[in-house]
């Protein structure tokens, strides 16, 4: 049963921290926004986020974001849901948004509940649950899931609506799906769901769906039949073809899309342009899955990095900078073998030549010779100490390599010194499996403090010993829901 025509969900800007423009949270109110939704995370960036329990963005740029949301919200009376808190939804990352929310809350004089819902997985949990793999990864087995600093699994609507129902107006999850953070609401209000999924994968980025995504978010109003589409941004627009395309984006298939529950159909669904600004989109199906599944995200290290950079303007070299690369290649290993007496096994390295190939490698090399060239040389090895050992043999090379032609030794220019710059561990993703569950909030923990005062406080910053799958104390908290 529906409790109201429509539900109105503003999405401010793609990610919490990404920033956006006041006036256009501002405009959104005045529209009559019902719910702000807004994701805080993203695995965009690689594995290292996860696998290190840190966040991506500066704490100043969540927290001027948090303040201008936690004000609208509370001068609205309306809930303000952020999915994927700290980058990666690991419970680290919650608390650490958490902490910044109280912390602002007690600034502004905010009296607000605020609601988290925790994602992180202990390995020992999920062994004996029935996982399987997506492709192209293979069966599971219990070493990957123990050589994992960090898993998480993927949140649907579920969690989010049990912790709105609860009584939340501040909604604070870790890892979920871009669009369930935006679907929750208008779900619970009992909007159908084919236009709400749909709905919420269009806006999920914000204003990436107008035409100047620079510009600020979006406002979807979904009804029973469809929805329509709004930039809150009066001089920009939204078209039939900027929303459709948006079913492009980070998908597999344009007219389909997985949810944890089920799968958005779009195949059917109808762009229509109301004015220059507004686009109307009717057609869209939900269709329940079977079975419902948590897909997991799991991050381990696989040794350590060091980095260094050089610079070439020589046309000579540029003329012939393959040549130059292999040899460059050739050299390090010689020189590392003889040096260090290290063979393939115990280390390994990479050249990028950035200004030629260094993107696309030779599926697109510069055509002609280029101006200048960066040469990255980033060296992996178990230890930090064998991967700087490793750079600083190649130092020599990549200041003062010749290519075989040449009688005299050119001077390349560093980029920085020292050369040798420590990345220190890095990740790779190791799970791309789905745990089959019975209940979509089971393998979550939603935690509804009794008053502002009651939620975490703030970490130094958003890391945690990944073994331990931190949980806040249970005495600091007044419900619980599993």
């Amino acid at each position: 049963m529906k409790d109201t025509d429509a539900v109105r969900v503003m999405v401010p800007t793609g990610m919490l921290g990404g920033g956006f423009p006041p006036e256009t949270v501002t405009r959104g109110l005045e529209l009559g926004a019902d719910v702000i939704a807004v994701d805080g995370g993203s695995t965009d960036s690689g594995p290292y986020y996860l696998g290190a329990g840190v966040a991506k963005t500066a704490r100043a740029a969540v927290a001027r974001d948090m303040r201008l949301l936690l004000r609208a919200a509370a001068s609205a009376g309306i809930p303000l849901i952020i999915g994927s808190c700290g980058t990666s939804g690991t419970d680290s990352g919650v608390d650490w948004v958490a902490g910044i929310t109280r912390e602002i809350l007690a600034e502004e004089g905010l009296e607000l509940t605020v609601a988290t819902i925790y994602s992180s997985q202990k390995a020992s949990d999920l062994a004996g649950l029935p996982i399987r793999p997506l492709p192209p990864a293979g069966p599971l087995d219990a070493a990957v899931l123990e050589s994992c600093e960090n898993i998480v699994g993927m949140m649907g609507h579920e969690p989010i609506v049990a912790a709105l129902e609860a009584g939340a107006g501040v909604v604070l999850a870790g890892r979920a799906t871009d669009t369930a953070v935006a679907a929750a609401f208008p779900l619970m209000k009992g909007m159908p769901p084919g236009p709400v999924w749909h709905a919420s994968k269009i806006v999920e980025c914000g204003g990436q769906c107008t035409t100047n995504p620079r510009a600020g978010g979006v406002l979807a109003t979904i009804d029973a039949d469809g929805f329509t589409i709004e930039p809150l941004d009066p001089a920009v627009a939204c078209t039939p073809t900027s929303v459709a395309a948006h079913m492009l984006y980070e998908t597999v298939n344009p007219f389909t899309m997985r949810e944890p529950a089920g799968t958005i159909e779009v195949g059917d669904a109808v762009y229509t342009a109301l004015d220059p600004r507004r686009v109307r989109v009717t057609g869209s199906r939900f269709a329940l899955a079977d079975q419902h599944t948590i897909k997991l995200e799991g991050a381990r290290i696989t040794g350590y990095q060091t980095m260094s950079f050089t610079a070439i303007r020589d046309p000579h070299i540029l003329g012939q900078i393959d040549t130059w690369a292999a040899l460059l290649r050739r050299m390090i290993t010689e020189w590392v073998s003889t040096t260090l007496a290290l063979g393939p096994a115990d280390y390994s390295f990479d050249i990028r030549l950035y200004g030629y190939d260094a993107i696309l490698r030779k599926l697109d090399p510069s055509p002609v010779p280029p101006r200048e060239v960066g040469v990255m040389l980033l060296v992996q090895a178990p230890s930090q100490e064998t991967a700087t050992a490793v750079a600083k043999v190649a130092n020599p090379l990549m200041l003062h390599l010749p290519t075989p032609d040449m009688d005299y030794l050119p001077s390349l220019a560093f980029a920085t010194s020292p050369a040798e710059t420590e990345r220190g561990a890095a990740y790779e993703f190791v799970l791309n499996h789905v745990v089959e569950v019975d209940s979509p909030t089971s393998l979550f923990r939603i935690h509804l403090p009794s008053s502002p005062s009651s939620l975490p406080s703030p970490s130094p910053s958003p890391s945690l010993s990944p073994s331990s799958s931190p949980s806040p104390s249970s005495s600091s908290f007044s419900e619980e829901t599993r």
